[in-house]
């Protein structure tokens, strides 16, 4: 095989998954692209939280469209045809048993001295946690022993020395249709640091010198990444998140990662106020309706909110006036779209189904969704393209001419379908999510769910291990939620002493069947105001507290904004706030003003007050 025609097969994949990547992400936003060389001899390091679309996101977004060579069993290589497949998409092969280092490595080197770039996942496998989990010496090991190697081979030295580029891909909702992905290139490693350790001839110093570079990598995947100690707090803070900024757009991709490690850190901060357990209790409740109700705070926000977020207040709900005006308002705004979007639906739509039963083969694999959604839809467009191609070329007597204008037909109308999916999505999202509402206050508040029966839609689904992680054999959980005291927030639910056997909800993995519209509806906007409400003051007990009052830090962010104290990062508390204000958070206010969506009573002849708990 001549090397003209290397990785060719590499090349048209690219295209047709970053296509398939497009469609489905609204956007794919790269950060830190200078730190990425344009030629020479680099290992790529990148995180590994959604299966196969990491390398296709990893490989369409890498700057200067450089060729990307991934590992792959060394035994696949033996059948001529797969082989020349393997070879031409850029693949390595690795002899996984071999003790060998610089057996096992071969054809990384080989590939390093040409100058190429290896991608590496150090983590060892794709998973889905609230934070990096583990990082391996993988990555660490091909480095070091490509310089061993190279000392050999001198004659094979590239000019440039190999490094490590990390490379931290993060999802603003993995598993979910039109969300976004933000690649950052961080700081490139060099291996000048641990060359002198690792070429040290007493037993056990090139190991060391790996575990060292090992965690230098980790550390830097951990900067451009967003990590919590457990669920609840990366639950917590994005919703926290959601309601300040609710529109989903709102946020700088690319400031996403650095607002969202801020308040994680902050409600990693247990004594940041007095009422911090009821906050966090009732953002979950909250979010967990929200996940339970298939529901998202952003089409939820046209909701008007009360005249005042006085805790003490009760909490009143929209009126029947107000749901039906609203579900007529999106009614409209919907069918004022649809004649320019009704063709791309109607064409899409085997699309749109095949990607939903993709998904539902995966429900308890969040990491794995997407990628059945992608898969499931690029073999449904795979079918709907050529069809449509091919009409068209019919109806222009398969001409030459016509078979481009049925082309440039083909092409300009998928790229007309994917400048209006957003907005006409984000429509029929609001008018689904206000026909519930309506459907939720107009029934009976006989037909709510009881407390009781409520209880189980108030603990977030967590999604399954994996069994592949390493996890420390023993460790003891932060408890999550506990009673609430006098004159905190109150919450939809009665203290979770009264509800659950211990003070930390038990783990759910499986997802419980939804329950009815007409249920829970109230419930979720109740649940809504109430995580506003705490919110608000929260936020006013974080101001009050003065320039004195310190909460957590992550080390880099401390670095950067706070200081370091006792081996932890620390941040004030009302730099935080200015912070977060400045990245464009609407933090509620106690002493809420309406604005003019807020444009009605919320309540008429008292249908809409309700408090925590009903009669």
């Amino acid at each position: 095989m001549s090397s003209s025609e290397y990785f060719l097969l590499h090349k048209a994949i690219r295209y047709v998954v970053g296509v398939a990547a497009g469609s489905f992400f609204t956007e794919i936003r790269v950060i830190g692209e200078e730190n990425v060389p344009k030629d020479g001899p680099i290992i790529v390091a990148a995180t590994h939280h959604n299966m196969i679309l990491d390398p296709i996101i990893l490989s369409t977004s890498f700057p200067y469209k450089r060729i990307l060579h991934y590992w792959s069993k060394a035994s696949l290589y033996a059948n001529p045809v797969v082989r020349y497949i393997l070879l031409s998409t850029g693949n390595i092969p690795v002899d996984r048993k071999s003790k060998d280092r610089q057996v096992l490595f071969k054809g990384t080197f080989e590939a390093l001295a040409k100058g190429g770039a290896v991608a590496l996942f150090p983590e060892g496998t794709s998973y889905t946690e609230p934070r990096i989990m583990q990082v391996k010496d993988g990555a660490a090991w091909a480095a070091l022993e490509y310089t061993k190697w190279l000392k050999e081979n001198p004659e094979k030295a590239p000019s440039n020395e190999v490094k490590i580029i990390p490379a931290a891909i993060v999802y603003t909702n993995k598993s979910k249709y039109r969300s976004n992905v933000i690649v950052e290139f961080g700081r490139p490693i060099s291996m000048d640091a641990y060359l002198k350790q690792f070429n040290d001839p007493t037993e056990g110093e090139p190991r060391l010198a790996a575990k060292s570079l090992t965690r230098t990598l980790e550390n830097e995947l951990i900067e451009s990444t967003i990590n919590a100690s457990d669920w609840d707090t990366l639950y917590t803070a994005r919703m926290a998140r959601d309601l300040m900024w609710t529109d989903e757009k709102s946020i700088n991709m690319d400031e996403f990662v650095i607002i969202s490690q801020t308040l994680v850190d902050l409600f990693s901060t247990t004594d940041a106020t007095a009422n911090f357990v009821s906050v966090k209790r009732n953002l979950l409740e909250y979010y967990s309706l929200l996940q339970s109700a298939n529901l998202t705070n952003s089409v939820l926000s046209r909701m008007p909110l009360p005249r005042s977020l006085d805790p003490n207040v009760p909490t009143p709900l929209p009126s029947r006036l107000i749901t039906l005006l609203i579900l007529l308002r999106d009614t409209l705004a919907c069918l004022a779209r649809l004649p320019f979007f009704l063709f791309p639906v109607v064409v899409h739509l085997p699309v749109y189904v095949m990607g939903r039963l993709g998904a539902r083969l995966v429900e308890d694999e969040e990491e794995t969704q997407a990628q059945n959604k992608i898969v499931f839809g690029l073999l449904s467009m795979m079918m709907v393209y050529p069809a449509a191609f091919f009409f068209l070329w019919a109806f222009l007597w398969y001409s030459s001419a016509g078979a481009l204008a049925a082309a440039v037909i083909v092409y300009l109308f998928a790229r007309y379908h994917n400048t209006l999916i957003d907005d006409n999505y984000e429509h029929a999202k609001r008018l689904y999510a206000a026909w519930r509402a309506l459907v939720g206050v107009w029934a009976p508040k006989g037909m709510d769910l009881s407390l009781a029966a409520l209880s189980q839609y108030t603990t977030p689904v967590l999604p399954k291990e994996n069994p592949w992680i390493d996890r420390p054999n023993s460790s003891t959980p932060e408890p999550s939620t506990t009673p609430t005291t006098p004159g905190n927030v109150p919450t939809v639910l009665p203290s979770p002493s009264d509800l659950l056997t211990s003070n930390e909800p038990p783990v759910r993995s499986r997802r419980k069947r939804r329950p009815p519209t007409r249920r829970i509806m109230r419930h979720v906007l109740r649940a809504r105001v109430e995580a506003v409400k705490a919110l608000a003051v929260f936020f006013d007990q974080l101001e009050r507290a003065g320039t004195g009052k310190k909460v957590k830090a992550s080390r880099h962010l401390a670095r950067i904004y706070g200081f370091e104290e006792g081996g932890e990062g620390w941040r004030s508390a009302t730099e935080v706030v200015r912070f977060l204000r400045a990245k464009g958070a609407k933090i509620p206010s106690i002493s809420y003003v309406p604005t003019e969506e807020d444009w009605m009573a919320l309540s008429s002849d008292g249908e809409g007050t309700s408090t925590p708990i009903e009669e």
